[in-house]
């Protein structure tokens, strides 16, 4: 497993076959994000993220786009309009996405020429001044 770390989080997907501290761009589909009201403890969904709902988009039915803010990502969950209604979800709701870790491999990583990330955690002994 690899851990890729972003703004907001991290994330744990299959193996990446690019160098360590390289970037990559990730894509993840709606389809694989999940939605829970409370902190999602005992499941085997590895990638569990706390956020704000956004907005919250009609599609064709049964389907609904539910916009999450998790700080400077914005992530899309597509649900059934049963699940709205269920949920009680509506936008300035807090709540936690999911993602299936299998669902973030192959063709939704694509190396990125970005500047470097960030050493995780902070490492403030190499140069105390700097931070």
């Amino acid at each position: 497993m690899t851990t890729l770390h972003f703004e907001d989080g991290e994330l744990r997907a299959p193996l990446v076959d690019y160098p360590a501290g390289a970037g990559v761009i990730v894509r993840i589909e709606a389809s694989d994000v999940s939605i829970a009201l409370s902190r999602p403890m005992d499941v085997s969904i590895t990638n569990r993220l706390p956020g704000e709902i956004v907005e919250i988009a009609a599609l064709d039915p049964p389907y609904v786009r539910v916009a999450f803010n998790l700080g400077k990502t914005r992530l899309y969950a597509l649900v059934t309009g049963e699940s709205v209604e269920r949920l009680a979800l509506a936008p300035g709701l807090r709540a936690w996405v999911m993602i299936k870790a299998v669902a973030i491999a192959g063709q939704s990583l694509k190396p990125d020429r970005a500047p470097q990330p960030r050493p995780w955690p902070l490492d403030r002994t190499t140069n105390p001044a700097k931070h």
